[in-house]
């Protein structure tokens, strides 16, 4: 097994055949959610390329017709029903103060009887007053508690009004008490990590493992034993020095290459793990929209470009009067192949139909 081995690997089993858009959530199990839209946000960067005719914002608007919800996995983003029956119910300490559980109550009884809510319906009612959320800048209070009910489980989120959630309530089967039926719903998300981000590197899969705190906060003591067994029974090798794991079942050796052309989420499972990333594809890739403007290197939202089985530069997109990229290479141009130059017009012509800018 060689590193080209694993990079094939690694593009072809995560850009599978499209599809249709529940399909690909089922074989996905999560997608990450960010709210910035440059050119569009990242899950509908990241679905446009595994799901058949996706257009910008289709997650959003067939939401209630899917099986699907928002949810916190290793990030916050968008889990089937499978993945969050792994997770829930999330017992044990309450995400809110003892002084606030008597607010949480009234809540929760507002909301049952008032059927599906929005955050600003349901401050009207109890006025709060604000909290400090976690960018330091000031929140409603009611907000603040009705997202630590919905991470709590007590509430889903049934659609997004212009981007607001709007909440109901969730119930859960009762918790497992037998420590085997923990077990394997541990292992049962680990899988889930494993088929969403493989070939990992041993560090990576321990990060990742360890990240399924924010998922079952419950078993967070159980994580370490659970990074244990997965180790045991994943298929892994050393190559290069690095230990690398992927499902058991799955043979990285058998996986082809094509002439295809591919802008990445920053956030997308290809390159999310910039560990994984250096050691595939040799260089240093960074997510750039926090970093104050004269310290870029690759632009506000740098999209990764993928040619084959190597993502060789990035793109940054602006959308005004058509698309316009701008393009930069690691190697400092762009390869002279042919076959280059026309998998890349093919990929901005996808990303326009996804952007709607023509049919």
């Amino acid at each position: 097994m060689t590193l080209d081995d694993l990079r094939r690997f690694a593009v072809a089993r995560s850009l599978f055949t499209p599809t249709t858009l529940q399909r690909a959530l089922n074989t996905l199990g999560f997608v990450q959610a960010d709210p910035i839209r440059a050119p569009a946000r990242a899950q509908d960067l990241t679905l446009r390329h595994r799901v058949k005719g996706y257009r910008a914002g289709d997650l959003e608007r067939l939401y209630a017709q899917l099986d699907v919800h928002e949810d916190f996995f290793v990030n916050y983003g968008f889990v089937t029903s499978d993945v969050l029956g792994l997770m829930h119910p999330r017992n044990g300490s309450t995400p809110w103060t003892p002084a606030r559980g008597r607010h949480v109550r009234k809540l929760l009884e507002f909301v049952r009887e008032h059927g599906p809510v929005h955050p600003r319906d349901v401050d009207d009612h109890f006025a709060l007053g604000t909290v400090t959320n976690y960018w330091g800048g000031s929140s409603s209070a009611t907000t603040h508690l009705l997202e630590a009910m919905h991470y709590r489980g007590l509430l889903r989120v049934v659609r997004r009004d212009a981007g607001i959630r709007v909440y109901a309530v969730h119930e859960h089967a009762a918790a497992p008490r037998d420590p085997a039926i923990r077990r394997a719903r541990l292992d049962s998300l680990v899988d889930v990590i494993l088929n969403k981000y493989a070939p990992l590197p041993a560090a990576s899969l321990t990060m990742l493992v360890r990240r399924l705190r924010y998922a079952v906060p419950q078993w967070t003591n159980e994580l370490t034993r659970t990074l244990q067994r997965a180790k045991q029974r994943l298929a892994h090798e050393r190559i290069d020095g690095v230990d690398w794991y992927w499902p058991a079942n799955e043979d990285p050796g058998q996986a082809a290459s094509h002439d295809l052309v591919r802008l990445l989420a920053p956030f997308d499972p290809v390159v999310w793990d910039r560990r994984r990333f250096e050691l595939l594809w040799g260089w240093a890739y960074r997510f750039e929209a926090y970093t104050p403007i004269p310290k870029r290197k690759f632009g506000y939202y740098a999209l990764p470009l993928l040619w084959r089985d190597r993502v060789i530069g990035w793109s940054t997109v602006v959308v005004k009067e058509g698309l316009r990229p701008q393009f930069g290479y690691v190697a400092s141009r762009a390869p002279r192949d042919r076959a280059f130059k026309s998998a890349l017009d093919e990929e901005l012509h996808r990303l326009s139909t996804t952007l709607g800018l023509h049919d």
